[in-house]
Order: C-alpha cells, then sequence, then structure tokens
C-alpha cells in the first residue's frame, strides 16, 4: 500500500523542466512557427523574452553574445548628419523597414517612416545589459531626446510609443521610467507629469488602470508601482492607507494562479505582474506559493517546453518567460533573482549599478 502511495505522489509532482525550457529560448532566437510573423516589427521584444529567460534560468553561454549584441545596435535608429530626426531616435524592432545595416558606428540613414518605438528601445537597452555590453554605442541625448518627444502634452502627460502616434497608456509610462534608468538620466521624460497620470490613474476599487477612469488591471497596476519605484517616489506618493488597499486588491489577484482583473480566468503572466507589485510592496509573502507553482507548472508544456496561458494551450515566449520570472519570485531552485521593477535578472541589475557607478565616477 505504502508504495501505491509512493507511485500516486510521483504521478502527481509536476517538475520544472529546465533544460526543455532552454531549448525553447533557444529556438525563439532561430525560428519561430509562422503564426510569428505578424510580430516581426517586434522581433526585439521576443529576443528580450529570450535572453532575458536564458539569464533567469543561468543559461546565457548557449547564445551567441557578440553576434546579437551587433544586431540589436543595429536597430538603433541615429541621428542623420543634420541631427533633423532626434525627436525619432530610440530603438526599433527589427529590420523590417529595410533601412542600411548599421552596428551603430556613424550617423543614421535618413528615413521617412524610420522611428524607435518606446518599448524596443526599453527591451533593447534591457537586451545589451544581459549580454553584458557597456552600452557605449547606445547614444543616450539621441535616445532621451526621442522619449521626450514622445511625452503627450494634452493634459493627460502619457505616451506614445512612436512619433506618429499610437496608443498611449499606463505601459509606455512604465517603458520611459526604465529608459531613464538604465540611462541615468532623467530628462528623457516630465516625472512630476507622469506621477501626476499615475495618481489619476487609481480606480474606485484601489487597484490602478491604463489611464484615468480606466479598470483596474493588473499589468496596468504593475507599470504604476514599479514605475514610481523606479523614481524613488512610491511612499511619497501614497499615503500607507492607500497602499495597503493596493496590497489587498493585488493579494486578491490569486485564485490557484493569479489573474489581471475580477472574474477573469487566471493567466500564467499574472504570476509575474501581480506577483512583482506585491513584492515591491513588501506583501508577497502572504501569497500561497505552493498554488501559484502548481497552476504555472500546469501551463508547462513537457514536450517542447515553455509556458502558456493556460493549461492544454500553445506555449509562447512571453508566457514562458513571465511564468520562469514568477518561479523565480517564489524561489524556485536553481533559478537566478528577477528584480521586479526592472523585470531583468538581479545579476543584470547588479552590472547596471556597476555601469552607472562608472558613468558617475567619470562625471567628476
Amino acid at each position: 500500500m505504502a508504495e501505491e502511495d509512493d507511485f500516486a505522489d510521483d504521478f502527481d509532482q509536476i517538475y520544472f523542466l529546465k533544460d526543455r525550457h532552454v531549448r525553447f529560448f533557444q529556438r525563439c532566437l532561430q525560428v519561430l512557427p509562422e503564426r510569428y510573423a505578424s510580430y516581426e516589427t517586434s522581433r526585439l521584444t521576443i529576443v528580450y523574452f529570450a535572453l532575458s529567460g536564458l539569464d533567469v534560468l543561468d543559461a546565457l553561454d548557449v547564445v551567441d553574445k557578440p553576434g546579437l549584441i551587433e544586431w540589436i545596435y543595429s536597430l538603433q535608429v541615429l541621428p542623420t548628419e543634420d541631427q533633423s530626426n532626434l525627436g525619432r531616435c530610440g530603438f526599433r524592432g527589427s529590420s523590417h523597414i529595410g533601412v542600411p545595416y548599421n552596428t551603430s558606428k556613424g550617423p543614421g540613414s535618413p528615413h521617412p517612416y524610420d522611428s524607435g518605438h518606446v518599448a524596443m528601445t526599453y527591451t533593447g537597452l534591457a537586451c545589451l545589459l544581459i549580454l553584458g555590453d557597456d552600452l557605449s554605442r547606445v547614444n543616450k541625448e539621441a535616445c532621451l531626446a526621442g522619449l521626450k518627444a514622445l511625452q503627450l502634452e494634452d493634459g493627460r502627460h502619457v505616451f506614445y510609443a512612436v512619433p506618429e502616434g499610437s496608443e498611449n497608456d499606463m505601459r509606455f509610462v512604465y517603458c520611459a521610467a526604465c529608459i531613464c534608468y538604465m540611462l541615468d538620466d532623467w530628462s528623457g521624460m516630465d516625472c512630476k507629469k507622469a506621477i501626476d497620470y499615475i495618481r489619476r490613474s487609481m480606480s474606485y476599487d484601489n487597484g490602478i488602470g491604463q489611464g484615468a477612469g480606466l479598470e483596474s488591471h493588473g499589468g496596468s497596476t504593475f507599470c504604476a508601482i514599479a514605475t514610481l519605484c523606479l523614481m524613488g517616489k512610491l511612499e511619497e506618493m501614497f499615503s500607507e492607507r492607500e497602499l495597503n488597499r493596493i496590497r489587498r486588491w493585488c493579494i486578491l489577484r490569486q485564485q490557484n494562479g493569479f489573474h489581471g482583473r475580477p472574474n477573469k480566468p487566471v493567466d500564467t503572466c499574472y504570476s509575474f505582474w501581480v506577483g512583482a507589485t506585491l513584492e515591491l510592496l513588501d506583501v508577497f509573502q502572504f501569497t500561497n506559493f505552493e498554488k501559484n507553482r502548481n497552476y504555472i507548472l500546469s501551463t508547462q508544456d513537457s514536450l517542447v517546453g515553455g509556458f502558456a496561458k493556460w493549461p492544454d494551450s500553445h506555449p509562447d515566449p512571453l508566457h514562458t518567460y513571465f511564468g520562469i520570472c514568477g518561479l523565480s519570485l517564489i524561489g524556485e531552485p536553481n533559478l537566478r533573482k528577477v528584480h521586479p521593477a526592472l523585470n531583468v535578472s538581479d545579476r543584470a541589475f547588479e552590472y547596471l549599478q556597476q555601469l552607472h557607478r562608472t558613468w558617475r565616477e567619470g562625471c567628476t
């Protein structure tokens, strides 16, 4: 009877298949299924999921770091010789637009439709840090000028993703804050106005929406709280009573895993979005780690690796990355810790801190 019980325990045990997830991310860096063709303009973000995921898995040795660094620099939108495109600088998502290949050596090539994208600039910089680059070829002044041009002046003070106009919400406020933090220069955004936007986006139920008057959401709550943490303004912005209300809203998002809104199904990625928010608010330890882990692992693909948003669904790079980050937050063995605000490994974050110290010493 005891042997039967042991067999049942082994059958119910779900193991974290690290090696298969490493191979999943390797494939993401080499070839993607046809259904990903529409994401060509966001290829840099997929690379970020794969590289940061491999970093958290402590498996960056499987990638060609020099080759990837050169490719990422080739996506930097540089100022032209007359600097007429300064407000359009940053990083683009891929080479889809057909500008000449340039690994950030020399001036940019003029193109009427070429511009950076705020999320690609964030993920591009993050990838360079993860790969151990010193950011010496990043044109910081141009990136910050391009970022500043994206902040709206219509009273909302949120950010567009691209100069031509686009959606504008809390996601891009967060990306802007990450860019300024990594470049150690907050001149690229009006922080006071961005903070006011966050304040006005707090909803009646104490979560934070994508904008004023919009539904509270786990993703936008993360973006708002992480932005304030990167700015060092969290306690200044919200009273302890307000922070406790936000904590309560986030903790109530757990069922087994986490969902992003009340009455919605749980989803692997919210184990990071909501979990990281709770970590930043110093109450993540009050969640149920076992239920969270069991849900994340129930979405694991045991054949090809990766994680999906729901059990018995196809894995994808985004949910694989955030599933692994969610496991890192709860202390899964053999995973690097994740910095909950900047969304890179603690190893990459410490490397960034070293760069900042070097830059500051060089200015004295």
